[in-house]
């Protein structure tokens, strides 16, 4: 049977010599994965790069009953990015959050408000010009409330991430006293993005460190975020 969906691609692996399997988010189908002939051939122009991580598709696939891996029978781009790939600081941001959403979002099931928020901030992102360097920061926030653990406040994400790991005996865990400092910067994050009055990097990356902590407290085996390395090296001023 063939589904005419949107997708969001969220990651790929290599399969065999030429092709690839792609995690993708579909906007009628939830999470699915999907065989890609011969996008890694030379001659295969620039097809490989409509499944790198948050591209936009249009696309018509196969479905089966069984479940498992498919695949796609049409694709091509559905928007095509006017800045992302061309700033570093933006690739970066995107593959941290691509990640981020390939482990947490799993269902293989349509959720119309889940896709609508991931699509449309995506193409927002794209189209800032400035002032986007709070942006993975926001998105997290609202991306918690689609995934059924989002906070009320600044105050609940410093309470859980000190009682966790103080409950868990972590070494040098923070108090909620050393953590209060970031309660304000969450609440603007989360009341008035636009206005958050985040002094640097430095703060920028403890908010990120605090709220991944955040994440792990509720997504069962989050593990690690590769790209998290990568972001912090980008942004670090």
């Amino acid at each position: 049977m063939l589904v005419k969906t949107r997708g969001i691609v969220l990651n790929y692996i290599r399969f065999r010599e030429t092709s690839i399997i792609a995690k993708i988010y579909t906007e009628q189908l939830g999470v699915q994965s999907y065989i890609v002939n011969s996008v890694r051939k030379k001659n295969s122009g620039s097809r490989i790069a409509l499944f790198q991580a948050f591209t936009l598709l249009d696309m018509v696939v196969y479905t089966s009953h069984k479940g498992g891996i498919t695949r796609i029978s049409e694709y091509r781009s559905a928007y095509p990015f006017i800045s992302i790939p061309f700033d570093i600081r933006k690739s970066s941001i995107l593959l941290f959050l691509s990640e981020m959403v390939s482990r947490t979002v799993k269902e293989e099931e349509e959720n119309p408000s889940l896709f609508a928020f991931l699509y449309q901030s995506i193409i927002h992102f794209d189209e800032l010009q400035t002032g986007f360097e709070n942006f993975h920061l926001v998105f997290l926030l609202q991306l918690s409330h689609h995934l059924g653990f989002g906070p009320s406040s600044g105050a609940e994400i410093v309470e859980q991430v000190a009682f966790s790991s103080h409950a868990a005996g972590a070494a040098n865990a923070p108090t909620v006293l050393a953590l209060q400092v970031y309660e304000t910067f969450f609440d603007q994050l989360m009341r008035t993005p636009n206005q958050a009055g985040i002094p640097n990097g430095k703060v920028r990356r403890e908010l990120l460190s605090v709220l991944i902590r955040y994440y792990q407290l509720h997504v069962e085996k989050l593990g690690e975020i590769k790209s998290l390395a990568v972001l912090s090296e980008v942004l670090s001023e």
